[in-house]
């Protein structure tokens, strides 16, 4: 029997430390802070006493095999988006979310037509672009320099729990996929659908997991090479559990 999500997954990092298996947790938070130094994802600024420092936290998750087995321990900083300022700190907000009906309308063609599905996952996705609005966090808890404790982090690229962080992801992947020659469903702005000939590929988003559904196998693994250029993503191959 696996141990419940309840007992395993910290609820903070003061949690974190009273855990069985504080090794695994302290290795992912060391990976996830390497990831957001290597790209860039702040600036240490000594803050005015006029700007909104936004406070941030460790969210803590485990994925886990096909049998229950964890597969992987992940870390990730997130900010207390709830203390930005409308109009200061953000202005647009999205979340790509595909709609349930969506998922079932589509899953159940492509029973019935025996197409190929095929699953991704987008690796820090809330990463891949930078934020045009000015927000300041806190150093990240465990992770204080040492030599200016009570600088802040200017943020270049947009982080979970930011207001608009769902939107720059969206707008990244929204332009890639236009410029390779989908189209965006009106009925739903998660789906998105290529044709050329005999070929169809329909592509579902739901955060950072992305759903391929095509006519052809081989089209299929030449996207998403195609893909992983542009994007940092782990490839889980045939579809076998979504959300």
């Amino acid at each position: 029997m696996q141990p419940s999500h309840k007992h395993l997954i910290p609820l903070n990092q003061d949690h974190s430390q009273k855990q069985k298996n504080i090794p695994q947790w302290h290795k992912a938070m060391n990976e996830e802070f390497d990831v957001l130094l290597r790209n860039s994802t702040w600036t240490l600024v000594l803050p005015q006493p006029t700007q909104n420092i936004i406070g941030c936290k460790w969210i803590f998750r485990v994925k886990r095999n096909l049998d229950g087995s964890i597969a992987r321990y992940k870390a990730q900083l997130a900010t207390k988006g709830f203390n930005q300022c409308p109009s200061v700190n953000f202005h647009d907000t999205f979340n790509p979310v595909v709609k349930p009906i969506t998922i079932h309308v589509i899953l159940t063609v492509v029973v019935s037509k025996g197409w190929h599905l095929h699953q991704l996952d987008i690796n820090n996705v809330f990463l891949q672009d930078t934020i045009e609005d000015e927000v300041f966090i806190e150093q990240p808890h465990g992770f204080i320099d040492p030599q200016n404790p009570s600088y802040a982090c200017k943020l270049r690229k947009a982080i979970y729990g930011l207001c608009q962080a769902s939107q720059a992801w969206y707008n990244e992947l929204h332009e890639f996929l236009l410029d390779f020659g989908f189209i965006n469903a009106h009925m739903d702005t998660s789906l998105f659908i290529f044709h050329h000939g005999n070929l169809t590929l329909l592509l579902l988003v739901y955060v950072d997991d992305i759903i391929l559904i095509g006519t052809s196998h081989g089209f299929i693994d030449q996207f998403v090479t195609t893909l992983a250029d542009r994007f940092s993503l782990k490839d889980l191959n045939a579809l076998s559990y979504f959300l």
